[in-house]
């Protein structure tokens, strides 16, 4: 088993050179969940997308495994990966690797966790959310507790809803400290100093992700040591800028620190690479994964 040590994004010390951090999303948007906050809610690949979507994978995780610097890798699919071999794969094989400091994925925790026994869990980590109207309580907790059964890191998150309260409320006292319980503000959702309340009464972070972040002109790691990648192997700075950088495949791309372009950032995924926020020594060791450095 690999060390994590805390530091940067994946997990390595803060002076770890040349470490490359990078959001993955390739073809794939199929979800087994209808969250109707969801645009991809139980939406069907079809095959021949499927057959893409594993193609690309396979030829992200074979230029990961090609490198000789520090790599760390977020998968953020449009949909549940986890639910296809492929992914699990994926997980498994590149946790493996040396110079792999964390591999981590957002999932609904929907598929059997039995595949995790073959990862090296010292540098496998999932990003989990829970949805109660997609799943019964009991069989997500329960799902929770093997996790943390088999040693796995992991945090778990719940979207802000009014309806979703309670829900929260039960699994913050179902679960250990030891687990962090996120709250992402719904989109959209305004929200009174009362219910942001309530909501940081559960998630004492709540208030990073209550209103967007001005971010325009404000030094980003992304673009630099943090950079988003589809399926083509199409390099852009995060999943919310759409200016292409270059290419992973093709030796295009160049490693360039910027500024951020953007008015406004109201996603964890982006705003976390923000220096102004500070969440690096807040998530630190467990940027990926969404665990604040000391659980």
């Amino acid at each position: 088993m690999k060390p994590a040590d805390a530091g940067s994004a994946g997990g390595a010390p803060a002076d770890d050179s040349g470490h490359l951090t990078i959001l993955y999303r390739g073809p794939l948007s199929s979800c087994d969940y209808d969250c109707p906050y969801c645009p991809f809610a139980k939406r069907r690949d079809s095959p021949e997308r499927l057959r893409a979507d594993r193609a690309a994978l396979e030829r992200f995780t074979g230029w990961v495994a090609g490198r000789e610097h520090p790599v760390s890798v977020l998968f953020t699919p449009w949909g549940e990966g986890l639910v296809r071999s492929w992914y699990r794969r994926a997980m498994v094989g590149l946790s493996h690797l040396p110079h792999v400091r964390r591999v981590a994925i957002q999932t609904n925790l929907s598929c059997r966790p039995d595949w995790l026994a073959e990862a090296d869990l010292g540098t496998l980590a999932l990003w989990v959310t829970y949805h109660p109207d997609q799943v019964a309580y009991e069989r997500f907790i329960k799902k929770c507790r093997d996790l943390m059964a088999k040693g796995v890191r992991f945090s778990v998150g719940i979207v802000g809803l009014p309806e979703h309260l309670e829900h929260a409320r039960r699994l913050r006292a179902d679960l250990p400290d030891a687990v962090y319980l996120w709250v992402n503000a719904a989109e959209g959702h305004l929200y009174t100093d009362g219910e942001a309340a309530g909501w940081t009464a559960i998630d004492p972070l709540f208030h990073y992700s209550r209103t967007p972040h001005r971010s325009a002109g404000q030094p980003c790691r992304t673009g630099d040591s943090v950079v988003s990648v589809d399926g083509d192997g199409t390099v852009r700075r995060c999943h919310f800028v759409p200016a292409v950088l270059g290419n992973l495949y093709d030796g295009t791309f160049r490693r360039r620190a910027r500024p951020c372009p953007a008015a406004l950032c109201d996603c964890h995924i982006g705003y976390v690479h923000l220096e102004p926020t500070g969440l690096y020594d807040v998530f630190a060791g467990g940027v990926l994964e969404r665990i604040p450095h000391g659980r």
